[in-house]
This record gives C-alpha cells, sequence and structure tokens, in this order.
C-alpha cells in the first residue's frame, strides 16, 4: 500500500481521482489515506477535495451501471457482492428511494447500495446528486480536520 501511496502521490490531483475511483467502486481501497497524504504533503486542498468527490462519485456510478443489467450472478462473480446482501439491501431500499445514495459514503455498505440502487433502476440523476451530497461532505470534512490537526 506505501508504494501505491507514493506512485498516487507523484501523479497527484489525477493520482487523487484514481484513488477516489478505486474507493468509490468495489475495489478495497482507502482514498482517504491518499488524500491525507497528499494533503500533508503540500498539495492544495480545494483541487484535492474537487478530484477526490469526482473519482469517489465516478466509482459509485460505475457501481450503479454494473447493478442496471440487473445479473445477479455477474454482480456476485465480478464484484464479489453476494447475492443475499443486494436482495436484503433492495428489501431495505423499497419505498426510500434514490436519496438514500447520499449512504454510499460508508465503507463497504456504500458498494452494495450502489450497486442495489442500480439492480433497482431508482432514479440515475437523483443517485447521482444523493451520491455526489454525501461523498462531498465525507472528504470536506475530511480536508477540514487534516488542515485544522497540521496547523
Amino acid at each position: 500500500m506505501e508504494f501505491l501511496i507514493q506512485l498516487l502521490e507523484e501523479y497527484g490531483y489525477w493520482g487523487m481521482t484514481v484513488a477516489a475511483f478505486l474507493a468509490g467502486s468495489v475495489f478495497p481501497f482507502s482514498s482517504e489515506a491518499v488524500m491525507v497524504s497528499l494533503q500533508l504533503a503540500g498539495l492544495e486542498p480545494w483541487p484535492l477535495f474537487l478530484s477526490a468527490t469526482i473519482g469517489n462519485v465516478a466509482g459509485s456510478m460505475f457501481n450503479y451501471w454494473i447493478g442496471t443489467f440487473g445479473r445477479l450472478e455477474w454482480i456476485e462473480k465480478y464484484l464479489h457482492i453476494k447475492r443475499e446482501k443486494v436482495e436484503k439491501t433492495r428489501l431495505w431500499l423499497d419505498g426510500r428511494g434514490a436519496w438514500v445514495g447520499s449512504l454510499c459514503f460508508l465503507p463497504i455498505l456504500g458498494s452494495v447500495l450502489s450497486v442495489t440502487l442500480g439492480y433497482m433502476r431508482a432514479n440515475p440523476y437523483v443517485t447521482l446528486v444523493a451520491i455526489f451530497v454525501g461523498k462531498a461532505v465525507r472528504y470536506s470534512l475530511l480536508i477540514i480536520t487534516t488542515y485544522y490537526l497540521n496547523n
């Protein structure tokens, strides 16, 4: 992981976008560690915020898109999300709507939520906005916390 963080630091904001995409999708990765490292390395906070938010939202929308295919076999095989988790999440989401996408910032659960929202064919525009809001709040809090703890 240390080598990967160093590599991403070399690519700066683009590295942040890639790290956030990976973390937002079903790939296990910590964009928070990369963001803090890049901020402490001297990169500007607000471009970092934008890079992270855009990359992470894109990762969640990638999950959403995969979910729209409606193939639980693919979701299990390629995304390593069990059918039972998708079905349980689908039952929980019933009647709550696409705004639940704002919870996609949560570790592990966020990937299941975004895939299931796609599987249920939740409104993609509302889903996109909800996911953006949740992830923007998380990254802004991380940037602010890192700034105040470092100064």
